[in-house]
């Protein structure tokens, strides 16, 4: 990314967070190959490995997949999309003509290491519980194990120790307090550009600057 000192997110529970919030991760590989390979898959952050400095996430792909990306052979990139939009200089001061994007992005780097194929159905119950839970009726692989154990021999699981990232939020930092609470506004609103998941994101992070 664009090396912006300004809006550089060095929080490590800040990572988590958008880990945790955000788990539609995209995977970049630069393969020998096939050259440079990209997919999107679900991951979770491993909470019990995820402490102080340590960001781990946990999730699987199809295969075959695992091929094309050759994983556990080299680093891999896993890109965070965090809440994002278009924010129109009509909100702006007045003469202020430039738009801008606002957006919380994370790149996280590290080497896959391939699960068994018990540490992949582990995996894989844990991430359908994950979301279950939240439905009325919620289903899991228990209610048919032996079905559910031949359903993930089609996918490889896959745990990624994260080793360096470089995160931004560019959440208007740059503009002044009435015109952030302008925009806020307006992303709260009903125009055409409203998103409710991007002003709480600017909320919070200039209520936490300004505390």
């Amino acid at each position: 990314m664009r090396h912006t000192p300004h809006y550089l997110l060095h929080d490590h529970d800040e990572i988590r967070r958008l880990v945790r919030e955000n788990p539609w991760v995209t995977i970049v590989s630069h393969t020998a190959d096939r050259g440079i390979v990209a997919s999107h898959y679900a991951f979770l952050l491993d909470e019990a490995a995820s402490t102080g400095d340590e960001i781990v996430l946990v999730g699987h792909v199809g295969r075959p997949d695992e091929q094309a990306h050759e994983l556990g052979r080299h680093e891999v990139l896993l890109i965070v999309q965090g809440a994002h939009g278009y924010i129109s200089p009509s909100w702006y001061a007045e003469g202020d003509i430039i738009p801008t994007w606002n957006h919380v992005t994370a790149h996280l780097y590290g080497t896959p290491e391939i699960l068994t194929d018990e540490q992949n159905l582990k995996a894989l119950a844990e991430l359908t519980d994950h979301f279950e839970q939240h439905v009325v009726n919620p289903r899991g692989l228990h209610l048919d194990p032996e079905y559910s154990r031949r359903v993930a021999l089609g996918t490889v699981g896959v745990r990624v120790r994260v080793t360096r990232f470089d995160a931004r939020a560019k959440l208007s930092q740059n503009k002044a307090p009435e015109v952030v609470e302008r925009i806020i506004d307006e992303l709260e609103g009903d125009g055409p550009y409203n998103h409710p998941g991007l002003a709480r994101e600017m909320r919070r992070h200039h209520d936490a600057r300004d505390s």
